[in-house]
């Protein structure tokens, strides 16, 4: 029996190329994210300059952007970051939803990990909470996951 499993801050990463999708609303939480997300890839050793940010309006355009950067063949893996918190109209389930759908079928269709942290939440106070600086940060989670799924893909696919 062969067990795939890797510790991300434990394995070489310095030339891994991360693309990251980032929503520009509710942008003070997303931006938390994304210094979380930066934080996770240079515990793993990740070269800062191997690693692109695209900005765009809202959670519901990050699968497309995923979609072209993953079809681009300059990425190992991507991350994506948003905020998407209820509010008093529907709009919730129409975004949250689709978005989430849209990264699983980026990732299933290109075989390319992508780290998730679009934070489906009630309120500001729970997203606040998942972005803080400290331990539990979804946007720094995402990226170390990336990661690790990246070198068990990587372990899969090689020949034996």
């Amino acid at each position: 029996m062969t067990t795939f499993s890797f510790d991300a801050t434990k394995t070489e990463n310095t030339a891994l190329r991360v693309g990251i999708v980032c929503s520009r609303f509710n942008e003070f939480i997303v931006q938390a994210l994304l210094d979380g997300a930066h934080r996770g890839l240079a515990k793993c050793g990740v070269d800062a300059n191997n690693v692109d940010v695209a900005w765009v309006p809202g959670a519901y355009e990050i699968p497309v952007v995923a979609r072209v950067m993953a079809l681009s063949g300059r990425y190992e893996l991507l991350i994506a970051l948003g905020a998407v918190i209820r509010g008093d109209t529907a709009h919730f389930e129409y975004v949250a939803g689709p978005c989430a759908d849209g990264i699983a079928r980026v990732q299933h269709d290109t075989g390319l990990p992508i780290g998730f942290a679009v934070l489906t939440t009630e309120n500001i106070a729970q997203a606040t909470e998942r972005s803080g600086p400290g331990a539990g940060n979804k946007g720094e989670e995402a990226a170390i996951g990336a990661i690790e799924t990246w070198h068990v893909l990587q372990a899969i696919r090689a020949p034996k």
